[in-house]
């Protein structure tokens, strides 16, 4: 079983902007990029732009990775959430076992569930004000 922390970085819309910015600085390679628009389950509220926008995307550069997502419908990001800690793992039980461990006197800022983009994750501010994103990554 692994574990591995990844810096994950929220963007008010300029995700596919930073993305070629970091693919020239410092030669970071997409690994996995997807939209809103690619995600079930959309609403029907959304507009093309905001369809347009980055649910989630993988980087790598060098041997580490960096994520990225846009703040849906380009709205304003917290103080504490524009870079927050992403621990994958690559087995479902592991990665909750972690997420509740985090939540305890925490926040839950996404419930622990399946999404497109990973079997099990999600999102949570632990007592100390720190947030973390659970992502497992199941390996092919």
């Amino acid at each position: 079983m692994t574990v591995k922390l990844t810096p994950y970085i929220t963007l008010e819309g300029r995700v596919k902007e930073a993305i070629q910015f970091y693919e020239q600085a410092i030669d970071a390679e997409i690994l996995s990029m997807v939209t809103y628009g690619e995600m079930p389950d959309m609403p029907n509220t959304f507009t093309d732009d905001l369809r347009s926008l980055v649910a989630h995307a993988k980087l790598k550069v060098g041997v580490t990775e960096l994520m990225f997502s846009d703040a849906p419908g380009g709205s304003p990001i917290e103080n504490g959430k524009r870079v927050t800690i992403c621990i994958t793992t690559n087995d479902v039980e592991k990665s909750k076992r972690i997420y509740e461990a985090l939540r305890q006197e925490g926040q839950v800022n996404m419930p622990f569930r399946e999404e497109p983009f990973s079997p099990g994750f999600g999102d949570v501010t632990d007592k100390f004000g720190v947030t973390f994103q659970i992502y497992t990554e199941l390996e092919h």
